[in-house]
């Protein structure tokens, strides 16, 4: 297997573009994905071209265009305004929410609108020649394995995938088994180690620490793949180099 390894900017909101690229090189990762609310607003063609002059500059290529356009809440004649902002960073995939609600909270109404609300996106992107990337994220539609696999195969579109992320509220067997039922579908990982706490809330360790399911999780896919670190344990910048040493070592790639 042969993994590409970097970067989701929203890990370090309140660092510049500069400022990131400039350790993500430092820690020897090559692919970014920019995300729209801080660092790469959809309408800043300024920002674009400074961030595509600054990559350039660094040698790390984008990878995907970290978006927070909701389907079925974002009016959806607005998907082209961040598909050009992905064409200007140099990407052709695009991450997107579905929905902004469990999937078990929609009536069988609301999910049929929903869904046709996809279909009518993945039509844009054939268009566009882009792919949208659905989160496995929780307070969406697609927080469990099986309602993402239901709208994986209700849109049936090569323009609309999945990226795939371990959920922390879960057990790892229970993440396995999500990782090889979405494996066809998935084109990213968000690799991070976090665990939830009897509070409710999420207690946020070293990758190291979680080497081992990782290796298992990365099992899962037959593929090649970008992996992509989400947030430092600590949020800090200066954590980035360990994370990303620990990366490497999962993965054994070569830096």
């Amino acid at each position: 297997m042969s993994y590409s390894l970097g970067l989701v900017s929203v890990s370090f909101r309140e660092h510049s573009p500069a400022e990131i690229l400039a350790a993500m090189k430092a820690a020897g990762l090559t692919h970014i994905e920019w995300g729209s609310d801080i660092h790469a607003p959809a309408d800043d063609v300024q920002k674009l071209n400074e961030i595509v002059r600054l990559q350039q500059e660094f040698g790390i290529v984008c990878c995907a265009y970290g978006t927070y356009f909701r389907l079925g809440v974002t009016p959806i004649d607005e998907l082209t305004r961040y598909i050009s902002a992905a064409k200007m960073l140099g990407t052709s995939i695009l991450r997107l929410w579905c929905g902004n609600k469990n999937s078990q909270d929609y009536s069988p109404e609301e999910k049929a609108d929903l869904f046709e609300q996809c279909r009518r996106a993945a039509k844009i992107a054939e268009q566009f020649d882009v792919t949208l990337c659905m989160e496995c994220h929780n307070n969406t539609c697609t927080n469990t394995k099986e309602s993402s696999l239901e709208l994986m195969q209700a849109v049936d579109s090569q323009n609309f995938k999945m990226y795939w992320q371990p959920n922390q509220h879960r057990s790892n067997e229970e993440n396995l088994r999500a990782a090889a039922l979405l494996a066809p579908f998935t084109e990213h990982l968000h690799v991070f180690n976090w665990k939830g706490n009897a509070q409710g809330g999420t207690d946020m360790f070293p990758l190291a620490d979680g080497a081992h399911i990782w290796r298992e999780y990365l099992g899962c896919f037959d593929k090649d793949k970008t992996l992509l670190l989400e947030f430092m344990p600590d949020g800090k910048i200066e954590t980035l180099p360990r994370e990303a040493a620990a990366l490497f070592d999962i993965t054994g790639a070569e830096r």
